[in-house]
């Protein structure tokens, strides 16, 4: 680390320092009975369980390069956010710890969106390994034959090669387009989550079960594809034709899908 990258390192940590209230105190504010607001270095370095000589000289900007242990637990001792944390990760000059694995919960307000929408346009939301976590009313209306439980849940990708009303849904064509970006969606959530289970025994079984996943694997395509035009038989109202939107919370990695209906 250079002078100025210690410097800015030692500014955030003054920063999270004077945000935060001793713990036996969680009623207090950052400035009750304080003549500075925060927590003090002994303080700060007892809960990091580090020295306060070595923090002191991380604040100042006196110390080497922090290890990735003494990094982590400073998030946690400041209670960093995931992105809040990869931060401290970059002015440290490391790279930032990857996550094991998607948050297991929405964030509830995405669950009012999701809710609110429903009598305006279908939405779905999943995680970054592709399962799917939430669908309003009106998703479910339009995609129920897709969305059958199985070994894996409502795991897309799995349905995109196992579900039996898949292609009765969304037709020939869009079936093989669903199976394609399903393909290049494991790839890209295998390598963020290398050491998850259920995405390696999910990979393991459609290798081993399905000749059309191996012939989309052996593409190499990897991404999100975040824009497209989808066709849905419906079997009471025929024919729809939706433009399809993602967008993504990057804390938890839940991606949002809207399907905005075409007009005529």
């Amino acid at each position: 680390m250079v002078g100025d990258e210690r410097s800015a390192l030692g500014e955030y940590l003054r920063h999270h320092r004077s945000e935060m209230t001793p713990r036996n105190r969680p009623g207090a504010s950052p400035l009750s009975h304080r003549r500075v607001p925060g927590l003090r270095r002994q303080e700060l370095a007892d809960v990091a369980g580090i020295s306060v000589e070595y923090y002191t000289r991380l604040e100042q900007g006196r110390a080497s390069r922090p290890s990735r242990e003494i990094l982590t637990a400073l998030a946690r001792a400041f209670r960093l956010s995931n992105a809040e944390r990869d931060h401290l990760f970059r002015l440290a000059d490391e790279r930032p710890p990857q996550s094991r694995a998607p948050a297991a919960e929405i964030r509830p307000g995405l669950q009012q969106l999701l809710d609110s929408l429903d009598g305006t346009m279908p939405v779905t939301i999943h995680d970054g390994r592709l399962d799917m976590l939430a669908f309003n009313v009106a998703a479910a209306d339009l995609f129920g034959p897709v969305f059958d439980d199985g070994p894996y849940g409502r795991n897309i990708v799995y349905q995109a090669f196992t579900s039996a009303g898949l292609r009765e849904v969304l037709g020939n064509e869009g079936a093989e387009q669903l199976s394609r970006v399903s393909a290049a969606e494991l790839r890209k959530a295998l390598s963020l989550y290398p050491e998850d289970e259920r995405l390696r025994s999910l990979f393991r079984e459609l290798t081993t079960s399905s000749a059309e996943f191996g012939r989309h694997w052996e593409r190499g395509e990897v991404g999100t594809w975040r824009s497209a035009m989808k066709l849905v038989n419906h079997p009471t109202r025929g024919l729809l034709a939706f433009d399809s939107e993602m967008l993504h919370d990057p804390e938890n990695d839940h991606w949002v899908m809207l399907f905005t209906p075409r007009r005529a």
